[in-house]
């Protein structure tokens, strides 16, 4: 079987995480939890993948790494970030967890480029052992080659099994097309937005009108970026599906997330249908603030 691309960059560790190297750049995975409204609750149903550099052993920023690659180097580097992401997953997610994986469409130009990347990605799935339908392909807000060939990418993503995401959805004014035309699975909301909309009653109501035509259509919506509690008791007001930010839970390292979900703990108990990631569900944050929508007034 042939080799990945990103598997050639890939270095295994001991405890059964997996760490990059790019130059003179050492990558590792984080992951932050998504959760999920549940009956009053929140249950721990997806992680998002995110790169961390490091240069001689200290941090840099995503961005600062990103600066500093070449356009020409853009392809591999995505295949090696997805790569080290899900080989960590397979390591340390539980095992009914989904997976959000960022593609950046601008780099798959062709359909060739496009096959070649999926198979890739098959390869290194059956060696972490995860099942495509696990995985959410988020399409990330940088611009394609054309029309068509992002709708050709996305189909191809959805022809292997996997769900589809748009992100930082309201952060641009043809993203309403995008949504017509790529028909997600699931809709993740820009976070500067949203918080824009919870400052008065007309943008919540605006807002739950969004969600609820969504979630109408079958299409799930993430709340991404939230904070603070009274955005996460707006959020769930809402009728958003999902949330992720801060107030819930940051992003870990892969080999911290291994210590809290090691392999051990993912077995679900004979005829359980799902597990809710080795965590009890948090309650939904109930104070009030002070004023209804906007920024809680400290008295």
């Amino acid at each position: 079987m042939s080799r990945s691309i990103g598997l050639a960059h890939i270095i295994r560790h001991d405890d059964g995480t997996s760490s990059g190297v790019w130059g003179i750049y050492t990558l590792q995975s984080a992951f932050q939890p998504i959760f999920a409204f549940d009956e009053g609750k929140l249950s721990l149903v997806a992680f998002e993948g995110l790169i961390r550099p490091f240069r001689d052993g200290e941090p840099q920023s995503p961005m600062s790494f990103f600066g500093t690659c070449p356009a020409g180097d853009r392809l591999h580097i995505e295949a090696l970030t997805r790569t080290l992401h899900l080989l960590n997953a397979g390591a340390c997610l539980p095992q009914e967890a989904s997976i959000f994986v960022n593609f950046d469409p601008s780099v798959f130009t062709d359909r060739a480029i496009v096959d070649k990347a999926l198979r890739d990605m098959r390869l290194v799935l059956h060696e972490a052992g995860i099942d495509p339908r696990r995985i959410v392909c988020e399409v990330t807000e940088q611009k394609s080659a054309s029309q068509e060939t992002l709708y050709s990418f996305v189909e191809a993503l959805r022809a292997n099994g996997f769900r589809i995401a748009v992100d930082d959805y309201g952060a641009d004014e043809s993203d309403i097309n995008r949504i017509k035309e790529l028909r997600p699975d699931i809709v993740k909301f820009d976070a500067h937005w949203i918080t824009q909309l919870m400052e008065s009653g007309a943008g919540f109501a605006l807002l739950t009108t969004m969600v609820t035509s969504f979630e109408s259509q079958g299409v799930r919506t993430v709340f991404e970026g939230i904070e603070e509690g009274w955005q996460l008791e707006l959020a769930g007001k809402s009728g958003a599906s999902m949330v992720q930010g801060y107030v819930l839970a940051r992003p870990e390292l892969a080999s911290i997330v291994f210590r809290v979900f090691g392999k051990s703990m993912l077995a679900p108990a004979a005829g359980q249908g799902k597990t809710t990631a080795a965590a009890s569900p948090a309650p939904v944050a109930s104070a009030r603030p002070t004023k209804a929508f906007g920024r809680k007034v400290t008295p």
